[in-house]
């Protein structure tokens, strides 16, 4: 790996030591524009050592600044990594799971689920009983986005009956 052309931890400390007014020429000289109006000595430091780090060892790949670039341009890419939906399966809706060779039957009820004659709060608590680990219930019972469009419309052809 070649050596940058300058000591960036020398040139760090040394940017640590400035004040503040030598801090704001500092960001002028490597921004090449004002710092922003209030900015807290801290930020300028970071800001400074970032930009010195970035001209000692290059800065962001064209790829990623090409998809910040994209991303700060087109607002509905911001929230693209949403979380899902919680699952909402109606009462009387019946799911059933094999586990080491045992069914296992649970019935979701307007308060919480049924499982071997107990009511519990969530699936999740019913997966814990039946494995004696930490799973995900919608995980367990296999409640995947394919499979809940299909207890749905399981479920519409049993309240149409």
């Amino acid at each position: 790996m070649n050596k940058p052309a300058f000591d960036v931890a020398e040139t760090l400390a040394r940017v640590s030591a400035l004040t503040i007014f030598e801090l704001r020429i500092e960001w002028r000289r490597l921004h090449r524009a004002p710092p922003p109006m209030r900015l807290s000595r801290d930020l300028l430091i970071r800001g400074i050592s970032y930009k010195l780090q970035e001209k000692a060892c290059g800065g962001l790949s064209k790829a990623v600044a090409r998809k910040l670039e994209s991303l700060s341009a087109d607002p509905s890419l911001r929230n693209k990594s949403k979380p899902a939906p919680p699952i909402s399966l109606k009462p009387g809706v019946r799911l059933v799971r094999e586990w080491r060779g045992r069914t296992h039957f649970v019935l979701i009820c307007p308060d919480g689920v049924e499982w071997s004659g107990r009511r519990y709060t969530s699936l999740s608590a019913v997966a814990r009983e039946i494995t004696g680990a930490r799973w995900s219930g919608p995980r367990f019972f296999g409640l995947s986005k394919a499979e809940r469009r299909f207890v749905e419309r399981a479920e519409d052809r049993h309240a149409e009956a």
